[in-house]
Parts: C-alpha cells; structure tokens; sequence
C-alpha cells in the first residue's frame, strides 16, 4: 500500500475556488454533531512519504529539481515509518500561487507540513494519534484553525478570519479515523468526511511553477533549511 495516492478532496458548497474539473460535496451532513479539525490548506504539492520513497499526489511523479530538498527529508525519516504505513502531506519548498515569506509574515517553519497518516489497514488515522505519530517523527504538523464541534457558524467564523492574500484557504476533516475511500463511485475520492475551501482564482500564474525556474519560499526568522 506504499503506492496509493491521496484521495481527491471536494470543495465544501461555499469554496469559492471551485474550477471546471473540481467537484463539490452533496451536503455538510456527515459532519454535523461531529468533532472537526480544520487546518489551513497550505499551497504546495500534496506529498505521500513511506518507508521505501516519497512521491507527489501520483505515484508515478518523475523527478523535480524543487523535489531535491524533500529526498533529504524523507530519508531521515525513512527509517521511522512503520511497513505499509503512508505519511501525507504538503510540500512547499518551490513557490506556487501563495508567496511563504517573512515580509508577507508567513513565513514557514518548514517546507514540509504533515496533514495525514495511513496505517497498515489503509485507514486515516484519528487527528490526536496523527499529532503523536507526527511529533515522532519530527514532522510539524499543519496549521490548526480550529477544533471542535461542527456547525455552520464554525465555516463563516473561519472564512472571515482568513487572508487569502496569504493563505489559499483551509480543509475540514472529522477527527475520527477514517477509512481509504473505496467502492463504486467513491473510489479514491472524499466524498464525505473532508472537504475543502479555497480561495477565489487561487491559481493566478499563466504558466505553471513546474515550468519556470524554482523559486523558493522562505522559512521563519533563525529556522534551519537543513532537512
């Protein structure tokens, strides 16, 4: 199960940020009564580590000069990562849409931010044991903006505290695990369970990063680029 990619995530009704190919989630209801997490959406590349590789959103990636930093990462990590466990996670070392620096005052505190982690039953583990299972492994783990009971306050409350000049938007997730999703029609798709918001025209460059030279993004004051 080391070459699974992260499943697709839908726009929750309100994201603005919904493109041709992008779908939305029929209803807010599995998240109702629920303990949620939601954590900033950091604009990188959704990134998958394992024990034996790391890879972008599809197992087939190729390579990447942007990717050289991440190979150093994974490989002090490698070794920590249970067999047929899969950690996610964004990668935000070469500059996308959103802008990561100290100027802007969002800079990073590392060019890797951990979202997920995959046990051997290919279940998502619960967002507390995540945390645990991060800080093991040295991983910071995403921005939280909130945690606690669902409500339809709760998503207007986090979109107004939002700058979309420095933030692309945020996922809501229940904190629950839960499992791949698998099955007729939901195959490798979260049709319930996360959902995303993203800004309006998140994506404003003409041409796409991966085509131009790598530019960085910057880290926090005193931080260490070393992997």
């Amino acid at each position: 199960m080391d070459d699974l990619k992260y499943p697709r995530t839908y726009h929750l009704p309100t994201s603005p940020g919904l493109q041709s190919d992008d779908k939305r989630i029929p209803d807010l209801a599995p998240f109702r009564g629920e303990r949620v997490i939601i954590t900033e959406k950091m604009d990188g590349e959704c990134t998958t580590l394992t024990t034996v590789r790391s890879y972008a959103r599809s197992p087939d990636s190729g390579y990447h000069p942007s990717r050289d930093w991440l190979r150093a990462y994974h490989a002090r990590r490698a070794p920590h990562i249970p067999d047929d466990w899969r950690i996610s996670g964004e990668y935000l070392y070469a500059r996308h849409s959103v802008a990561y620096t100290r100027i802007s005052g969002n800079a990073l505190r590392s060019f890797f931010y951990g979202f997920g982690v995959w046990d051997d039953s290919n279940e998502l583990l619960n967002w507390d044991t995540t945390l645990e299972i991060l800080e093991m492994l040295e991983i910071e783990p995403v921005p939280v903006l909130y945690d606690g009971p669902f409500s339809d306050d709760v998503i207007q409350n986090v979109v107004a505290g939002l700058d979309t000049s420095r933030q692309e938007g945020f996922v809501v997730r229940l904190a629950d695990r839960m499992p791949y999703p698998a099955g007729a029609g939901s195959a490798a798709r979260f049709f319930d369970g996360i959902a995303k918001w993203v800004r309006s025209s998140h994506v404003i460059n003409e041409k796409h990063w991966m085509a131009g030279p790598v530019v960085p993004n910057e880290l926090r004051e005193g931080l260490d680029a070393t992997p």
